[in-house]
């Protein structure tokens, strides 16, 4: 495992740390290794996994976990969870990587119990932080049960998200599991650009707000409307089979 201190030494002080250089040394020895490691990586949407699939799939097996009990209402959680389902199939096919699919119960009263107090924060401040970190938990729980070598997040692909702050959470987090973070800062070196061409190139949703209660009613998003378009996405959809892209649980001998 990487420890934050660790990382922080390998740059000047005060100097901001760059995830993504962190990211390459690590990749850089998975390569010398000659090993391809196994990542359970957040995703909250399609447009975030876009690029940081593309990139990831070149050195590791990657398994989407699709955990955002934060997305409200409940409709556009779903269509955002097709959206998901369904890039990664086209992604797949496009390039014959096998990237899988896992996605978790809703339950936003979970993610309200440790948010509801922090409602009248800024975006991007406290609540965002509480918000990053609950999910961080739930993927490293996760990866841990399953076996896998790293968790990770592609939320740092957005340049709205504070990559600083979910790295530092990740790599707190790490030591609550055996399982070890995968520092990142997708945006860089034009991750942020091309993930807006790939959703292009894939026909991908692009949300107009996070997914989050709070933040919708400050920006002033219509959710009624929100709910109507997406009830509407998902009953025309629903129907579409993701068969192939479902994780494959480990099998245990009795």
């Amino acid at each position: 495992m990487l420890e934050l201190a660790e990382i922080a030494a390998q740059f000047e002080r005060d100097q901001k740390i760059n995830f993504d250089k962190i990211l390459q040394g690590v990749i850089a020895g998975w390569q010398q290794a000659a090993t391809r490691p196994k990542i359970l990586l957040h995703s909250c949407c399609a447009p975030c996994s876009t690029y940081t699939l593309e990139y990831l799939t070149r050195y590791a097996d990657v398994t989407v976990y699709y955990y955002n009990p934060n997305i409200h209402p409940r409709m556009e959680y779903e269509r955002r969870k097709l959206v998901q389902q369904r890039f990664i199939q086209d992604f797949n096919a496009k390039t014959g990587q096998h990237v899988q699919f896992l996605g978790a119960e809703y339950r936003p009263s979970d993610w309200l119990a440790q948010t509801a107090a922090l409602k009248n924060e800024p975006e991007g401040g406290a609540r965002c932080h509480v918000c990053y970190r609950f999910r961080l938990d739930a993927v490293a729980q996760q990866a841990q049960a399953l076996g896998f070598d790293f968790f990770g997040s592609a939320l740092t692909i957005s340049p709205q998200k504070d990559a600083e702050v979910i790295n530092e959470e990740g790599l707190e987090i790490q030591h609550l599991y055996d399982v070890a973070y995968l520092p990142s800062d997708f945006k860089k070196r034009g991750g942020y650009a091309r993930s807006v061409a790939m959703c292009k190139e894939y026909d991908v949703y692009r949300q107009c707000y996070c997914g989050c209660l709070f933040a919708a009613k400050a920006q002033g998003i219509d959710l009624a409307a929100v709910n109507k378009a997406a009830t509407a996405f998902v009953k025309a959809h629903q129907h579409e089979n993701f068969d192939q892209i479902q994780f494959t649980f480990p099998t245990t001998k009795g």
